[in-house]
């Protein structure tokens, strides 16, 4: 059975009070309509189209680069019925899947259940939830055999009609030629004077056809978003689950609900995360990894023993085994440590290697250097690597010595077991095994006196 899918993303959600479209409003830093397009072609569709209306450039820059998107406007805004009629010529044959770009949290194996329900374009599928407090939403109305035969509109609905408390998600599965011929039927005379896709169940059950009703495992999956406040508690049910998963497969969180991830992690053995830690991109743990409070990963790859202390930020950097990094450590894109290597307090590495077993512990800048193994970096060194147009290389080679405080100034060359002396700034190559040292003479100006502020 050939699928379709049709993702309706054309709402302009002025409930958001935001100039971005609703459907790019993120949730774990991937625009609703992102979750949903991933979802759907967990299914593997042969199309796969979004109807798109306000802020559709916004929305289809987005997604410029999924070549297997096909776009189709809906220029005025007349209901789900006629959105999902501007989609009609780009499908064809087998059963359409209609989904919604604000709805980002529904399983795949919820959809498999949904289509499941079609019975080989015998039926249509539809995707319905039982809520307490159903106000608002369309009911599921059912004749005395229980067999689904109409969906009335909150707005359209008698008082009888709005205590049933059965509700239409508005996902459903339809036979794609029998949708395109009831589309043509739909008619507007309504509350809300729009085309309702809701109406094709009546006409489903006209023709023959039965309507079978499967619900999701959760409410949270057919949970749509209109506000800021839906927004974010969808995103704390993503977040849970995710957590969820990964304690499940033997993480320790200080505190499951005081992690984000926000992309993909990866993980050994006896990893544990303090609380208020962000995961961006891609992050791969080893074993035995320990992640302080209040850190921020972004494509990080950490080996085995790692330790990362409070308040660090990691971009695009990679660590090597039994470091330790932090507290207060930045390591930006191009970091790359060996075993065994210790970045302290207040430390900002950007596009440099760091060798195996050096140090470098406290209010220091390297960047676009490549440092040996054994080396000691003191306290404030600083690689002066731009010069206000290039960006050129700092190497310090095996077991040197940098005294605080010393300015390398790039391009410069530490030669092996160098000592750097404290204070200097270092332009000419440091040999090997030497002490260099750059210092202005000191002296002592007797009887100076320090300048006194003019009484008015």
């Amino acid at each position: 059975m050939s699928l379709q899918i049709i993702v309706l993303a054309a709402g302009q959600g002025k409930r958001m009070h935001s100039s971005l479209p609703k459907v790019l409003h993120p949730i774990a830093g991937k625009p609703l309509l992102g979750h949903v397009l991933d979802t759907a072609r967990a299914l593997s569709p042969e199309k796969l189209v979004v109807v798109f209306g306000h802020g559709g450039d916004q929305v289809k820059a987005a997604f410029a680069d999924q070549v297997d998107l096909v776009w189709a406007h809906q220029a005025e805004q007349l209901g789900t019925g006629h959105a999902v009629r501007q989609a009609m010529p780009h499908v064809q044959g087998g059963v359409t899947l209609i989904l919604y770009g604000d709805v980002p949290l529904t399983r795949k194996e919820t959809l498999e259940h949904l289509l499941a329900a079609t019975q080989h374009c015998a039926a249509v599928g539809l995707l319905t939830d039982y809520l307490p407090e159903p106000a608002g939403y369309g009911r599921i109305v059912r004749d005395s055999d229980h067999r689904v035969i109409r969906i009335v509109e909150h707005k359209d609905a008698s008082e009888a009609e709005r205590a049933i408390s059965e509700i239409n998600t508005g996902m459903m599965a339809v036979p794609t030629a029998r949708l395109e011929a009831w589309l043509n039927e739909l008619r507007n005379d309504n509350a809300q004077g729009e085309y309702y896709l809701t109406d094709i169940i009546a006409l489903a059950v006209r023709d023959g056809l039965a309507v079978n009703a499967v619900q999701p495992a959760d409410h949270w999956e057919a949970e749509g978003v209109n506000n800021k406040l839906q927004l974010a508690q969808l995103e704390r049910i993503y977040q849970q689950n995710q957590a969820t998963a990964l304690m499940t497969a033997g993480v320790t969180l200080a505190d499951p609900a005081r992690i984000d991830i926000r992309g993909t992690l990866a993980h050994g053995q006896d990893v544990s995360i303090d609380v208020n830690c962000v995961f961006e991109g891609h992050v791969e743990l080893g074993n035995n990894v320990r992640i302080g409070a209040n850190c921020v990963l972004k494509n990080v790859k950490l080996a085995d023993n790692v330790v990362l202390h409070p308040f660090c930020h990691l971009e695009d950097a990679q660590v090597g085994a039994a470091s330790l990094i932090g507290p207060y450590a930045r390591l930006r894109p191009g970091a790359a440590l060996a075993e065994n290597v210790h970045v302290g307090n207040f430390v900002e590495i950007k596009k440099a290697e760091v060798g195996v077993g050096s140090k470098v512990n406290h209010l220091t800048y390297i960047g676009d250097a490549r440092i040996g193994k054994g080396v000691n970096v003191g306290a404030g060194t600083i690689t002066c690597n731009y010069d206000g147009v290039n960006k050129s290389l700092t190497v310090i080679e095996d077991d040197a010595f940098i005294g605080s405080n010393t300015c390398l100034v790039a391009p410069v060359t530490v030669g092996a077991g160098a000592t750097t002396g404290a204070g200097s700034v270092i332009t000419k190559p440091a040999p090997a095994g030497e002490l260099t040292l750059s210092r202005a003479k000191q002296v002592t100006l007797a009887g100076w006196v320090r300048p006194q502020k003019k009484s008015k």
